[in-house]
């Protein structure tokens, strides 16, 4: 525009051919004159902070600040945006104050100047519970104004530009982080321009060889194919032009990071790879996409299960295209891309586009509203997960979705690649994946755990009184059911826990005479404030996950009215195990307990109590801490299966196996795993199994005996 170029002209003369002149020249092409001017005004605020810095490779420091501001003018962003940009650093690296930038330039471009400066505040360390709380703060500050991370992605996307100035070690980590972090979150905000970059940049400083090796690998590859692309893009242009569709047609190639990520993913060689290249049609409107995908069809021949439609279906970051591979010239595979301009500018763009266009274009508001769902999801999630649950939420949500399901009604989920049933009955609802007992795919029953893909119809059945299966969790893919099991677990576990706590503090009280029920008000209220807690039921769960010793809560009661232990009740009967209990009473797999065994508890902090074996070689080990053990003894009607291990020695012989796992099978037991060693004329089978009792195990190892063939049939310990 003119006035951008008349605002150029009365700049320093110092200015004029420097990166800021390129900077006003690309803003004036969108922005108004009173916004570049306070662009300019930005501009010369910093540079006076900035006076007399320079970077690590030797630049003045200002050069960074308006490179940033550069990459965020080429999305088109708004003026705020661009003198945030500016303005980035010189809260952490001059004497600027926050009140000064509000005083200079407002208050919007004030928070957003004080967000990314608390991002640039983040170091993605291993610690779980650091990167943990750095995304926490990340999410907080996108919630806010989604502007604040676009500012920290063009940031980064410059300091991966001039990385090499950093030492080696340096380099690799923030190569990691940028690989982990920065370009998902891009492509999960539908910056593909950012992403793609950060991608090939960050693919360059982590794994330099590896990126060196491909990039001669694809550049020795693309001769042939370019031939083959000019000769497809010729073609299919003369054809468009004969059926009056305007359009313009664009060649382009995989970046060398998404090439490398589907060998690795796919482990295949660059050459099964089949849309390295491909062509990019644009066109006016939607109606046009699928006449010119009619049309290519008819030229070449498409290649059979590679037609994607974005279009009807988008994916989750928004981005909408027609994506088909044909078999081009010589039988070459080339992957073609149609698409509208508004589809196009938005692929590229992603909600960067939304401050451009104010949300008046429906493609671009439904990109910042699915961005603003998804990130109100993760608050939500990091309100109730602990920080390990929230950083598993947040990477498994950072990747693109791949199936695309329908309900019963024709309604579209998006689900990720491994989605189950019963991911899909929780995104539905958190009640219909609580209550859910059964599913049908393509109106056929199918197991829950049962895998779903690409335009299956599902249907949930549930049932009123259903509760979500804790194994659950062992195969859903997405982080709202994890979550919703492991809340479900939780609240479970707590309940169960103050039940056995309950039970355990009753059995330490008998010593002094004394039970719950008979404590006073005052003694109740005495203890509470001895151990610094609310209510009672919070101790209770406290014992039962075996974070307090009931031995030690009882003795604080009693020492309250100076009782002495009786010794004529300190021998008083173990705690009766039913095998009911549930979360808080396990059985060690270290020597896997059943009924009938003489057994042991030992109190472990969060778990409750293990049970192990009297005979268990680790109780010897465990009695260091005397005070953690309990007497424990089976009920005389103990409910369930339990699980134990049993050793058979057999002649090799072709069907053994077969007949051995049928003479346990003739007893009523489950076979949860099996595994066969041979040894020349011998064969040692391993088999995990469920029994009720010891009767029932000793009748299993009978039958097995009864076998010829067997040799020996032992008990292991685990």
């Amino acid at each position: 525009m003119d006035y951008a170029a008349a605002i150029r002209e009365r700049l320093p003369a110092v200015w004029r051919g420097s990166e800021f002149d390129k900077l006003l020249a690309e803003l004036g092409e969108y922005l108004s004159e009173d916004s570049v001017k306070e662009v300019a005004a930005a501009y010369e605020f910093s540079a006076a902070a900035h006076e007399g810095q320079h970077r690590q490779s030797g630049e003045p420091y200002i050069t960074h600040p308006v490179a940033v501001a550069r990459i965020l003018a080429g999305l088109h962003l708004d003026a705020g945006t661009i003198k945030a940009a500016l303005l980035h650093d010189v809260l952490e690296d001059t004497d600027v104050s926050l009140a000064d930038i509000e005083t200079s330039f407002g208050k919007d471009v004030a928070l957003l100047v004080d967000g990314v400066s608390k991002l640039d505040k983040l170091h993605f360390d291993t610690a779980l519970e650091a990167q943990a709380e750095s995304f926490r703060k990340m999410l907080l500050a996108m919630v806010k104004d989604l502007r604040v991370i676009l500012v920290k992605l063009a940031d980064r996307t410059h300091n991966m530009r001039t990385i090499d100035a950093l030492p080696p070690a340096k380099r690799r980590r923030i190569a990691k982080e940028t690989l982990d972090i920065y370009a998902p979150i891009a492509n999960r905000l539908g910056i593909y321009s950012l992403k793609v970059e950060l991608e090939d940049l960050g693919f360059a400083s982590f794994a330099p060889f590896r990126y060196r090796v491909l990039e001669r690998a694809v550049r020795k590859a693309r001769g042939g194919k370019q031939q083959n692309l000019a000769k497809l893009k010729t073609n299919i242009s003369r054809n468009l032009a004969a059926n009056d569709i305007d359009a313009r047609i664009i060649a382009r190639e995989k970046h060398l990071y998404s090439i490398y990520s589907k060998m690795r993913r796919k482990k295949i060689p660059l050459s099964e790879i089949a849309d390295v290249n491909g062509l990019r049609i644009v066109v006016t409107d939607i109606d046009t996409c699928y006449r010119v995908l009619g049309l290519i069809h008819q030229l070449y021949k498409p290649m059979p299960g590679r037609f994607k439609d974005y279009i009807a279906i988008p994916r989750v970051n928004g981005y909408q295209s027609l994506h088909t591979t044909l078999f081009g010239p010589s039988g070459v595979p080339l992957e073609v891309q149609i698409r509208t301009e508004g589809m196009d500018k938005l692929a590229e763009r992603g909600i960067a586009a939304h401050w451009q266009y104010k949300a008046v274009d429906k493609h671009t508001y439904s990109a910042e509203a699915r961005a603003r769902e998804w990130l109100t999801g993760l608050i939500e999630m990091q309100k109730a997960a602990n920080y390990e649950e929230f950083l598993e939420t947040v990477k498994v949500d950072l990747f693109p979705d791949k199936v695309y399901v329908f309900t019963p009604k024709g309604d579209i989920m998006r689900l990720p690649r491994g989605a189950t049933a019963v991911d899909f009955a929780y995104a539905v609802h958190t009640d219909v994946g609580d209550r859910c007992v059964a599913a049908k795919i393509d109106r056929r029953p199918v197991p829950l755990k049962t895998i779903l893909s690409n335009g299956e119809s599902v249907e949930i059945i549930t049932a009123r009184g259903a509760k979500p299966n804790p194994n659950w969790v062992n195969f859903v893919a997405t982080a709202k059911a994890r979550n919703a099991i492991r809340a479900y677990l939780k609240g479970l576990k707590q309940d169960e826990a103050r039940k056995l706590g309950r039970r355990l503090l009753d059995q330490a009280l008998l010593p002094f005479e004394l039970s719950i029920r008979k404590l006073k008000k005052a003694q109740v209220a005495e203890l509470l404030s001895e151990l610094g807690e609310d209510e009672l039921e919070r101790v209770f769960e406290q014992v039962g996950l075996g974070e307090r010793l009931a031995p030690v809560v009882a003795a604080l009661i009693a020492q309250q009215d100076g009782d002495e232990p009786n010794s004529q009740v300190l021998e008083r009967k173990p705690l009766q195990i039913a095998g009911t209990e549930g979360l808080v009473v396990n059985y060690s797999r270290c020597c896997n307990p059943i009924p009938g065994d003489d057994i042991i508890g030992f109190l472990s902090s969060g778990r409750g109590i293990i049970i192990h074996r009297t005979v268990c070689p680790n109780v010897a080990d465990f009695r260091k801490h005397p005070t953690k053990w309990i007497p424990v003894d089976w009920k005389s009607s103990v409910r369930g299966e339990f699980q134990s291990e049993i050793q058979v020695r057999t002649m090799n012989r072709v069907g053994l196996l077969a007949e051995v796992a049928g003479r346990i099978s003739a007893t009523q037991s489950n076979i949860d795993h099996v595994t066969v060693e041979s040894d020349g004329d011998a064969s040692t089978l391993l088999f995990r199994l469920k029994v009720r009792d010891r009767r029932h195990l000793a009748q299993v190892i009978r039958s097995i005996r009864t076998n010829p063939d067997v040799i020996r049939v032992t008990r292991l310990a685990g």
